[in-house]
């Protein structure tokens, strides 16, 4: 089979976010690895997040979170993002460093947490409002280890009060997409673990309540297309934070454990042209990149991205309707196979070099000596990290 640049055409739309934290130092629970040029506060970051965009054209808004990348005047960092040729995209709050939070935050017995938290998210509207983002990204690491070390109804109903004030603070044009984790950092139970829970508490609160849907935030074997497809169906699937996994939430690089898996994903999105940006869907990138380069790493996710979209343009939705509907269950699978099997690489370097791209962004990258530029220029000082 062979791409059909009309079907690529679809293409033309479709932006991915990418996340400020991406461009720092990370690693695991042994050990942080240290880069050289890792940016040293937000605006080296955004100028990093600023590289990926200029090679790809695909990532013109960046992801920040909070207080990791806080700053004395949000107005100059929008500002200087501007300049850079992007945006500010979604706010991420932080719930999983104080130590306060030791037991929960928004689902904290002790109502001064709680009302902690929730000033948390408050602040995080404020810098919203700021940069001019209209997404506050909830990822709740609340929880419990044992049975009986809390009522899990309770946690519950303090949650939907939490969530309820915070709501109630946003503005018309702002969404509050929740995310969900099936564990970690809690083991018995978490308060939002799954994409279920999180739509009920989505239902409850409004239509500006959405689902973020983390690729990597599910047991082994979980059929997230599924679950895409239901979210997209009930229109309340707000954002994807993509990344792939082998295990467990393992935040590697996009499409790199399981090609086919984001492959199907974007079937189903592209099924009911939930690609394209009126649908309200924000695409994320949310990964650590501990071994591998920061900014190359990047590029790869974003590139993974698009030629699983290619591939899912390219699937010949009449003939699979046809098929499906005769019953023909080979059939039917190799019309997809057909799509998936179809090398797309060329003919995206094609419309990278007419749209003034470069047709390697990797290589381009490389060739730009920007890396070793800010290697030289990044002495000194304290380099971000994950949770800096």
């Amino acid at each position: 089979m062979t791409a059909d640049l009309g079907a690529l055409a679809a293409l033309d739309d479709f932006t991915i976010e990418v996340p400020s934290w991406a461009y720092g130092n990370s690693g695991t629970r042994f050990k942080v690895f240290s880069t050289p040029g890792v940016p040293r506060d937000p605006y080296e970051k955004i100028a990093d997040a600023a590289q990926v965009n200029a090679v790809t054209g695909l990532a013109p808004r960046v992801s920040l979170h909070i207080p990791w990348d806080r700053v004395e005047d949000f107005g100059a960092l929008t500002a200087y993002a501007k300049e850079h040729g992007v945006g500010i995209g979604a706010i991420n709050s932080n719930l999983f460093q104080d130590d306060d939070y030791r037991l929960g935050s928004l689902t904290h017995p002790d109502p001064r947490i709680r009302d902690k938290a929730v000033a948390h998210h408050l602040d995080c509207l404020d810098v919203m409002r700021a940069t001019g983002s209209t997404d506050l990204k909830l990822w709740l690491p609340d929880g419990t280890n044992y049975p009986g070390q809390d009522s899990l109804r309770g946690r519950q109903d303090r949650l939907a009060e939490s969530l309820e004030r915070i709501y109630a603070a946003m503005d018309d044009d702002q969404r509050l997409l929740l995310e969900y984790k099936f564990f970690e950092p809690y083991f018995y139970s978490m308060d939002i673990p799954d994409w279920g829970t999180s739509l009920l508490h989505c239902l409850a609160l409004g239509e500006r309540a959405q689902v973020v849907l983390d690729t990597g935030h599910h047991a082994p074997g979980t059929n997230i297309e599924f679950i895409v497809m239901q979210l997209v169906r009930q229109g309340r699937l707000g954002a994807f934070d993509l990344n792939s996994r082998f295990y467990a939430d393992d935040d590697l690089m996009a499409g790199s454990a399981d090609p086919f898996q984001l492959f199907r994903i974007m079937t189903e999105i592209v099924a009911t042209g939930a690609h394209r940006p009126e649908s309200g869907i924000n695409f994320m990138l949310d990964q650590c990149h501990n071994i591998e380069e920061k900014i190359p790493g990047q590029i790869r996710s974003v590139l993974n991205v698009e030629q699983a979209l290619a591939k899912a343009l390219l699937v010949d939705a009449g003939a699979l309707a046809e098929a499906q509907g005769a019953g023909d269950v080979l059939g039917a699978h190799a019309v997809l196979m057909d799509a998936f099997d179809t090398d797309v690489r060329g003919p995206l370097a094609d419309r990278r070099e007419a749209r003034g791209l470069p047709r390697d962004p990797v290589a381009a990258f490389a060739a730009s000596g920007y890396a070793s530029a800010v290697a030289a220029a990044r002495v000194g000082g304290t380099q971000a990290s994950w949770g800096a």
